[in-house]
């Protein structure tokens, strides 16, 4: 039997983080919640994460910069970033650092999927 893939989602809006969840849950993935890239990186969650959803604007670190500490760290993992603050330069400076989508809140349960198809191949 095949080993369920780990997703982690990074969000300080509760409300968002457990939707998330929830629906990563209900289609068969392990998912585990956090409310900080802090939290995130002090995780040992870390290490077993094959896709991370994180919040672009967060207090603390955002997004892109956990993405950045994750890559810096030399153990990159495909991330999805997702942002209710939608800018045309931060989402192509996000895609050239190596994040596999970047999704404008709200968005479409299937845009999701697909990204995170793409982030698990």
């Amino acid at each position: 039997m095949a080993k369920k893939k780990r997703i982690s989602v990074v969000d300080d809006d509760k409300s968002v983080r457990e939707a998330i969840t929830g629906l990563m849950r209900s289609l068969g993935f392990v998912a585990t919640a956090f409310h900080s890239g802090e939290s995130f990186l002090s995780s040992n969650r870390r290490h077993s994460t094959a896709c991370l959803i994180a919040d672009m604007q967060m207090p603390g670190m955002t997004g892109l910069e956990l993405h950045g500490r994750l890559a810096a760290s030399g153990k990159p993992i495909p991330t999805i970033l997702i942002t209710a603050y939608h800018d045309e330069r931060v989402r192509a400076r996000a895609l050239q650092a190596g994040v596999i989508c970047y999704l404008a809140k709200p968005f479409d349960e299937n845009e999701l999927l697909a990204c995170i198809s793409s982030a698990l191949k």
